[in-house]
């Protein structure tokens, strides 16, 4: 008989079995608790993890709690299987593109039970970093089983009671169920349940047009199903430009995948033909069928079974509430990570649950709203941002310029063949000050980078052209916007001055 917390994963193969026995071990005893904590952390996801981490480091009594595997949605449910998926999505898609580069190939055969089980092995292989055991050997007393607060300074696990000076509450959120008629009847994947198929949709509806939505049905589409993507807005990905979204929208296309954009869900329906869904784009319902449905429509956070109004733990439909020091109403209890930030990153939970550890344990004043958060969505060209985008540079109310390269001329970008992209900066006129960036290119996400310590150091954007980049590499753009900077500030007078001196100087 299994104990009250165990945990499985479908399917229950080789590598599953590994994921659990380190992300939650079926034979494990809880400790009986050590006394008052200097620090208790509910949820072992990334901001979680670190946090614990951090505290038992530097030599403080800390339990973790977890009620399902640590490591969270970016280990089990979201970066890690997502992106060994994109990963061989990329592969297969590669091999399409090879007769680009003077290869002559024959259309890819994909295994996508070969494909799922290297998803799972990848995840299994990384799983120590985060697991039970380990963290119980850096000093944490690790407790599964679902938490609960009975108090402002005290919580309870599998009937054990746990009292604490201070606590973080890390529990992360889980996809939204939109209200569809007929939903739950035809049935539906969730980022928690899509990396559990062994077989290819033939035909994959996907609900959503965020990043999880669009990385998703880009990478099934390579993969062999016939994709339509549905969302109630109508462009991919809001949060971008307009031209961004409109760049991945025609990758989109050329690759197959339809788009019903701008459009509601009336009703789900299953039928012999398959799952149906029926859209309205405002003249009349259109159908769309499809062997599984994907929701990928926005997140929810996990407030409920905390009995957080014990601890007097003020939240809502968006999240716990907390201040700019991630304090929550009771001064005591901190929160980090998805379940009291808008920004839903692995890197931004990270940074968040080291903001919450010091200011918890150090009477710390350090602020969330200092970080500079980038992100970057994981589709084919991949989509990098920070700081602000054009609307929020034009509504800033400060004098900007934008800067914008192509890379069509970006010399690596010709040779790779990866030249549909741009590069895009925003700085602050009168001193050249970087305010925010946009990338879009295969490689984006590893670029990024370069621009978030700009804006988080204030460096100029005409500094950027004097740091050197090996040639020839995608970065190499970014010296090329400060170099266009600089020319921009060559007014024609100062022009028409230096002729003079050189022909002087001649």
């Amino acid at each position: 008989m299994m104990p009250p917390h165990a945990i499985e994963v479908s399917p229950a193969d080789e590598f599953n079995k590994k994921l659990v026995e380190n992300a939650h071990p079926p034979d494990w005893t809880n400790p009986k608790p050590a006394g008052r904590y200097n620090l208790v952390v509910v949820g072992a996801g990334t901001a979680g993890l670190v946090a614990a981490a951090g505290a038992a480091i530097l030599g403080a009594r800390v339990a973790l709690i977890e009620r399902a595997l640590t490591g969270g949605d970016c280990l089990n449910y979201g970066c890690v299987p997502s992106k060994a998926l994109i990963r061989s999505a990329r592969a297969a898609y590669a091999v399409t593109e090879a007769r680009e580069f003077g290869i002559e190939m024959q259309p890819p055969t994909v295994e996508f039970a070969d494909v799922m089980r290297r998803v799972r092995r990848v995840r299994a292989e990384i799983a120590p970093n985060d697991s039970v055991q380990r963290f119980a050997r850096l000093g944490v007393d690790m407790f599964l089983g679902h938490g609960h607060f009975t108090g402002r300074h005290s919580l309870e696990v599998e009937g054990q009671r746990l009292d604490f000076r201070k606590a973080i509450i890390a529990v992360g959120g889980r996809a939204a169920v939109p209200p569809i008629p007929g939903l739950a009847e035809a049935g539906y994947l969730t980022n928690e349940t899509v990396f559990s198929l062994t077989a290819l949709p033939r035909r994959l509806i996907v609900i959503g047009g965020g990043p999880i939505g669009c990385e998703l049905a880009q990478a099934f589409a390579r993969l062999g199903s016939q994709v339509s993507l549905v969302s109630d807005v109508p462009r991919l990905l809001p949060k971008e430009d307009p031209d961004v979204a409109a760049l991945l929208a025609q990758q989109f296309q050329r690759e197959g995948i339809e788009l019903i954009l701008g459009a509601k869900v009336e009703r789900a329906e299953k039928s012999a033909v398959g799952k149906i869904l029926i859209v309205n784009r405002g003249q009349k319902n259109e159908t769309v069928v499809g062997d599984e449905i994907l929701l990928a429509a926005g997140r929810v956070p996990n407030v409920e079974g905390l009995n957080l109004e014990a601890a007097g733990v003020k939240y809502d439909d968006k999240g716990v509430t907390v201040d700019d020091q991630l304090r929550t109403s009771n001064k005591s209890i901190f929160a980090a990570g998805d379940i009291g930030s808008p920004f839903h990153f692995t890197h931004a939970a990270e940074a968040l649950g080291r903001i919450a550890l010091q200011n918890a344990l150090f009477f710390g004043r350090k602020r969330a709203s200092d970080l500079v958060i980038p992100w970057c969505t994981y589709t084919d060209p991949e989509i990098a941002h920070v700081g602000l985008n054009h609307e929020g540079a034009t509504k800033s109310g400060m004098e900007t310029e934008t800067f914008q390269l192509p890379f069509k001329d970006n010399d690596r970008g010709v040779v790779d063949n990866d030249t549909q992209g741009f590069a895009r900066v925003h700085v602050r006129k009168k001193d050249g000050r970087l305010l925010g960036a946009t990338l879009v290119s295969r490689h984006a996400g590893e670029s990024i980078g370069e621009l978030v310590m700009a804006i988080q150091h204030k460096i100029k954007v005409g500094e950027l052209g004097a740091v050197i980049h090996p040639y020839p590499t995608e970065a190499e753009i970014i010296k090329r916007l400060g170099d266009a900077s600089q020319r921009g500030r060559l007014k024609p007078w100062m022009k028409r001055a230096l002729i003079k001196i050189f022909q002087w100087r001649r």
